[in-house]
């Protein structure tokens, strides 16, 4: 009898770890099911190293809780994209936010397309708006205008999407820190065909300091209900768009790389 409860001790505590185990295994899991920005935790997809490719993560049809920090609420069914990174940059913050603040050089910016396999412009065309109207074009925002709390306006001719006016706000801006959020203020049109309400498509994207000269970048996207239905089974392009994003605010330039 002494050996048997002792025997079925130790197989309530194998059980009990095994347990634990696999709710460890559960929880991460979770975790990775789902976009997790750097707001107070371990973000998802982690950084890779410093100047290493970027990591980039989609889900299709995601019913995707967003976190506090995002200032999103809850959207059913819409594809995510996530992407982080680690890059150098010499500037300092001011220089990420000339970077952000220079619509006009989102022009020209280029990704590898899948479908056509060559590399081709993602942004044909930029300019800085003073407000949501196409009509009130203006020189690119200086680094002073990209302040916390600042709502900018910028019309973009995306290769695919065509013409559409986004909004753009600087949720934080400090010596180490860079949040924006931008979203399309306009409804998004094909050949006068509409794909996209306004609001539909989403994104914002943490610039944090890490260390002497070397900065983190986490992003995350979202498309609606109906972006999803356009999206599905496209992921490899939703991958190169948002690496083309990536380069661009790291300051990698806009000329092709040697590789896709």
């Amino acid at each position: 009898m002494c050996c048997e409860r002792a025997f079925r001790g130790r197989l309530a505590v194998a059980a009990m770890a095994f347990a634990a185990v696999l709710m460890g295994s559960a929880a991460r899991a979770g975790a990775e099911s789902a976009p997790q920005p750097p707001c107070g935790g371990p973000p998802f997809p982690p950084y890779p190293e410093v100047d290493g490719a970027p990591a980039v993560k989609v889900w299709d049809r995601s019913d995707w809780t967003p976190p506090s920090c995002t200032s999103w609420s809850a959207s059913a069914s819409s594809t995510l994209v996530a992407t982080a990174g680690r890059f150098h940059f010499t500037v300092g913050v001011e220089g990420l936010r000339r970077r952000i603040g220079a619509i006009s050089e989102l022009a020209g910016m280029v990704y590898w397309s899948v479908t056509n396999q060559q590399w081709q412009p993602l942004i044909v065309a930029a300019s800085a708006l003073d407000g949501p109207s196409e009509d009130q074009r203006r020189k690119d925002f200086s680094p002073q205008e990209v302040a916390e709390g600042r709502t900018l306006y910028a019309e973009e001719e995306d290769n695919l999407l065509g013409k559409a006016i986004y909004r753009v706000h600087i949720v934080s801006a400090s010596s180490d820190r860079l949040v924006f959020a931008t979203e399309n203020s306009s409804p998004i049109r094909r050949m006068g065909i509409p794909l996209f309400p306004a609001g539909e498509i989403q994104s914002i994207c943490f610039l944090e300091r890490e260390g002497k000269d070397v900065w983190r970048y986490y992003s995350v996207a979202r498309m609606g209900k109906q972006a999803s239905l356009l999206s599905a089974g496209h992921e490899e392009s939703l991958v190169n768009r948002a690496v083309a994003w990536y380069r661009h605010v790291a300051g990698l330039g806009n000329a092709a790389p040697a590789k896709p």
